[in-house]
């Protein structure tokens, strides 16, 4: 059984370098490169796995490194740096009474040492982790620990894209088992059709967080079963839909069994649903309540984010398939089959058509009282998404907000640039603790701009060089050719990145659009230019895999072989020196299909620009003080697939423009020069990104948003209702039942509107029918206005009407009233009814509501 902890046998001096292995908190390159190289810079450079690195050391060449001193003192330092910031109250202390949050999420991408992330989602939740460690949160993390991960990249000699599968070990991972309370090894079992499936659980340390990790590679489960948690996002319906169970409901009892008991449960993206009814199920146990009271009580401590910007783009299952793997969590005395069904629907009330897909982020929908997108153009995407769940209710009220994302800078940032931001700090700050709100980069001189830039660039390109030659020469190339390899680019040279999952809503190859001119920017001999280029496409989608074999091909011709680089296997030791290194960063999706978009934003602090289409993050972000616009802003026709509005006509114009952006605003502006040799305007807006856009796009502000925002009005609004054996849950329960059994009886009579002076007097009979007046609300609505450019709508108007006298000769009629501004027209109100209770969510917990026609 493994113990890390206890099995290396480490010289005096030397011991902190397990725990310094294990902690992925610190895989950020001023820590890990400089102690880790010391020990075995090939191992370092190859696998960034410093557990890897402990594991194979000799004896003889620890005891060395036990008198050598720098290391000594490398390892000291971050020993007092550690025990100083576990000891230190985080940013979290002022919210004292904030209680355990579960985080859970498919992937994690918190270092190369632990594979098991593929993309873009995987880096936020790895970032999440850190964030919440670095301010104190109470968080812990489940996912899933993979036998393969996601696939490594290579090229053949052609640049088609050949995927390897590496299996990991948990023996070479920075992991520990998880421990029972009679001290044995955890094991979850849960239910599935015919058998039991038995679930080890796994440790990462992230700072002050956990991270708890399932697979289901045990001997007492069929090698079928043992093959569930082989790869991430497995394919084949039946298989990721054991995943999502082994997630949501294998993670929730891992949480139970180990005394976690979480107010907050975050789904991050629908693959974790299932918790929604796991905790609803365990709740009703320890109460002994109903379902749907535990439902209520529970779902008001349920957050759903989702990142997805098409319906196309979530997990869907066939009914049959849900039928069988769902009947060990549904009967009549709980929740039935249809029931569930409905839950995962994508219209209300589906519960009956079989041949209806199962929809898993409708499942989360259903069972979370907050819902969130990922950018402010994502949550208004999201809110057409989920639209169909809310009949007549206005697209701008549906409930979904958003919360932009953000990157942890210490993970992106090189040491270049934390050494400058320590410095623009009043009287200097820790580089690991840089408060970038109070960081003054715009006072910082040109000089010291210019030449931290220098620096940043250098090292990409050493960077770019090494890796570019074992490239080379694992592709069987020469040693003259490999020597080659080893001087390609300038550091002196205007450096542009593009690094991308390879697909056709991110048109990964509109850089390429037209070679020839592309060559004659990089070949200009007063403005050269170079370009770095990476790109992965999964393994089903050949047209991804042209788009990569398109990079590969333009980086090998001849003309321009000295100065464009593809760098195969895009992963996060690349990011951190690619996104620290490059002057400019180029993104191109088609708006509206990029949820967010996180690649850009690492740029921030090390002080490179960026260009992009007005998508995702850039939407909210751009000005022209601090980068580059892509096209129009204007939105693809269909939204109802990724990538869904492509036409080659768009893409020659976005292309047209981005050539026309480069030739005639960006690459002149680097090399229009002072006479110090400094391009004083390109630094302006350096100095502009830097100060403005990097504390904005800190997951550090992420985070404290989900908390203020999200996390503790979840709190609040679950221990409300749990309290006193789930009192209030179950008054709730019967609102909505006295609501649903009575709506239809509720209409309305004449309604009667007057000018006085310079406001609108409505007046409006209203019938009620069963339901009492306390349960609703009547109000006046007027929809937004939409405003120019690329500002936000004006809100809604959402106007309580006033309950008035008892209308003669009815029964529960009552006229209802309102003054409104007279600046707009009196038809742009409608009278509406809407349930109401203070401790409900409306109209995500009932979507009940009746317009005057």
């Amino acid at each position: 059984m493994i113990n890390h902890r206890s099995e290396l046998d480490l010289p005096p001096g030397l011991e902190g370098l397990v725990d310094l292995a294990l902690d992925l908190r610190w895989t950020v390159r001023q820590t890990t490169d400089r102690v880790w190289e010391l020990l075995d810079p090939e191992a370092w450079e190859k696998t960034k796995n410093p557990y890897l690195i402990l594991q194979n050391i000799s004896k003889s060449r620890l005891k060395e490194l036990a008198r050598d001193e720098v290391l000594g003192k490398e390892i000291r330092e971050w020993q007092e740096k550690n025990a100083q910031f576990l000891a230190q109250p985080g940013w979290c202390e002022k919210h004292s009474d904030l209680g355990q949050i579960a985080y859970f999420s498919m992937e994690f991408g918190l270092s190369e040492a632990l594979p098991i992330y593929s993309g873009g989602l995987g880096i936020l939740a790895g970032d999440h982790l850190k964030t919440a460690s670095d301010l104190g949160v109470p968080l812990v993390g489940v996912g899933l620990l993979y036998q393969q991960g996601y696939f490594r990249q290579v090229l053949d000699r052609d640049g088609s894209q050949i995927e390897a599968f590496p299996y990991n070990d948990p023996d070479s991972l920075p992991i520990e088992p998880a421990w029972n309370k009679e001290g044995g090894r955890l094991k979850i079992r849960i239910n599935l059709p015919g058998r039991h499936l038995y679930l080890r659980v796994w440790r990462a340390q992230v700072g002050r967080v956990s991270l708890y990790l399932l697979d289901s590679n045990d001997p007492l489960n069929s090698p079928w079963d043992r093959a569930i948690t082989a790869s991430l996002y497995a394919p084949g319906q039946e298989l990721r839909l054991i995943q999502e169970i082994i997630l949501g409901v294998g993670g929730w009892l891992a949480l139970k069994k180990m005394g976690i008991k979480p107010d907050v449960c975050h789904m991050n993206e629908g693959h974790a649903a299932f918790v929604v009814l796991a905790r609803a199920y365990s709740f009703m146990e320890e109460v002994g309540c109903s379902f749907p009271v535990a439902l209520w009580a529970t779902r008001a401590g349920n957050v759903f984010t989702t990142h997805t910007p098409v319906e196309a783009g979530f997990d869907r299952f066939e009914r049959s398939l849900l039928r069988k793997y769902a009947e060990h969590y549904t009967d009549s005395s709980r929740l039935s089959h249809n029931a569930l069904a409905s839950m995962g629907a994508r219209t209300a009330g589906d519960d009956a058509d079989d041949t209806s897909l199962f929809n898993i982020a409708f499942l989360a929908l259903s069972g979370s009282c907050f819902i969130n997108g990922v950018s402010r153009l994502h949550g208004r995407v999201s809110k057409g998404i989920f639209q169909p769940r809310y009949p007549n209710w206005p697209a701008i009220e549906v409930p979904v907000n958003y919360v932009t994302n953000g990157v942890h800078i210490p993970t992106w940032d090189s040491p270049a640039a934390q050494s400058l931001w320590s410095q623009s700090c009043d009287g200097g700050c820790d580089p690991d603790w840089i408060d970038y709100d109070a960081g003054r980069i715009s006072e910082q001189s040109d000089q010291d701009i210019w030449g931290f830039r220098a620096v940043a660039r250098k090292d990409l390109v050493e960077y770019a060089r090494r890796r570019h030659a074992r490239q080379m020469g694992e592709h069987g190339a020469s040693p003259e050719e490999i020597e080659a390899a080893r001087h390609v680019l300038d550091p002196n040279t205007f450096t542009m990145g593009f690094a991308r999952r390879a697909t056709a809503y991110k048109r990964t190859n509109l850089l390429l659009r037209d070679e020839e001119r592309l060559v004659r920017i990089l070949t200009n001999r007063d403005r050269p230019v170079q370009l770095l280029m990476a790109a992965k496409a999964h393994p089903a989608d050949l047209a991804g895999k042209e788009m990569v074999k398109q990079m590969a091909r333009f980086a090998s011709r001849r003309d321009v072989s000295d100065r464009v680089i593809f760098l195969e296997d895009y992963d996060i030791d690349l990011a951190q020196h690619l996104q620290a290194g490059v002057d400019l960063w180029i993104n191109t999706p088609l708006r509206p299909n990029e949820a967010c978009g996180t690649s850009g934003m690492k740029v921030l602090a090390n002080g490179g620009l960026n260009i992009s289409t007005l998508d995702g993050w850039w939407d909210e972000a751009y000005s022209p003080e601090v980068g580059w616009l892509i096209g129009d802003g204007r939105e693809s026709e269909s939204e109802s697939e990724p990538g869904a509005g492509y036409s080659a006509e768009r893409d020659d114009e976005d292309a047209r423009n981005l050539y026309r952006l480069l030739e005639e605003e960006v690459i002149p502006l680097f090399y229009q020069r002072n006479d110090q040799g400094i391009p004083s305007s390109w630094v302006a807006k350096i100095k502009a990104s830097m100060a403005e856009l990097t504390p904005r796009y800190s997951s550090m502000r992420m985070m404290k948003e989900y908390v203020e925002k999200i996390y503790h009005p979840a709190q609040e609004a679950y221990r409300r209702r749990a309290a006193d054996g789930a009192k209030l849950a179950q008054q709730l329960v019967s609102w909505q039942e006295r609501i649903s059994q009575s709506w239809s009886g509720i209409h309305f009579g004449r309604l009667k509107v007057s000018r006085e002076e310079a406001r609108w007097h409505f007046q409006v009979e209203v019938y009620l029918g069963d339901v009492s007046p306390e349960d609703v609300r009547v109000e006046l609505y007027a929809d937004a206005l939409p405003r120019s450019g690329r500002e936000e709508e004006h809100g809604s108007a959402r106007i309580l009407m006033e309950q008035g006298e008892l209308l003669a000769g009815s029964v529960n009629g009552f006229i209802y009233s309102a003054d409104v501004p007279g600046e707009r027209k009196a038809e742009d109100y409608t009278p509406r009814v809407v349930p109401y209770h203070p401790d409900a969510f409306i109209p995500q917990e009932d979507a009940h509501i009746l317009w005057m026609r």
